[in-house]
């Protein structure tokens, strides 16, 4: 039997040329007919595999990007400034008052005090009750230190300064001050807390203690 008489008898209908293309590659030795199956269907191609990419967050592409943080303190209270201003705190060693400043925040310092004309310009930083967390980090900008400040500069960035009160600094001691960019805006930032338990809130400001 031959094999259209096959596709005829076994209730096959297919159209003449659909039937003359299956007969044709059968026909033509098996290299060639899958050469030609491409021209007899077009719609059917290769497709390069996707090379395969890794999605990364905001959130990602900025911790990977912070880089080493290098500061130095410029100045310490001592036991009679804050005696002077009746503070309740005490004071840290200025060997353990550590607080690290990225390039990118330092960058930013300097462009601030250029445009402020003040040398003496600084970011201040403070820790304050409240918040969802029961803490919350308050920034801004301060015209000069005061004498019961900790003031922190990048080593080689300069003037990029940033003071800390003596409350404040037994909190923050060890962390790092950085400058995020998000779709939502940029600020600045403190990450990487020692004293802090977890991420804190997503906004970045308030932040549960660590016991």
């Amino acid at each position: 039997m031959s094999r259209s008489s096959f596709l005829v008898s076994s209730g096959l209908m297919l159209r003449p040329s659909l039937a003359t293309r299956i007969l044709t590659l059968h026909a033509i030795p098996k290299p060639l007919a899958l050469r030609n199956f491409n021209v007899l269907s077009p719609l059917v191609r290769r497709t390069p595999p996707t090379p395969h990419r890794t999605r990364r967050s905001v959130a990602t592409a900025v911790t990977e990007t912070a880089g080493p943080q290098h500061s130095i303190l410029i100045h310490a209270p001592v036991l009679k400034d804050i005696e002077d201003s009746d503070y309740d705190a005490d004071l840290i060693p200025p060997e353990e008052a550590k607080l690290g400043i990225s390039q990118r925040a330092a960058e930013q310092l300097q462009a601030i005090s250029q445009r402020e004309k003040n040398p003496e310009a600084a970011l201040r930083v403070t820790i304050e009750s409240g918040g969802c967390h029961g803490y919350q980090y308050k920034m801004e900008l301060s015209k000069c230190p005061l004498p019961d400040d900790y003031v922190f500069s990048h080593s080689t960035i300069k003037p990029s300064n940033i003071v800390v009160d003596a409350v404040s600094m037994s909190l923050l001691k060890g962390s790092t001050i950085d400058f995020v960019t998000e779709m939502i805006g940029s600020s600045f930032r403190v990450v990487e807390n020692p004293q802090s338990k977890g991420s804190g809130c997503g906004c970045g400001v308030s932040w549960e203690l660590k016991l």
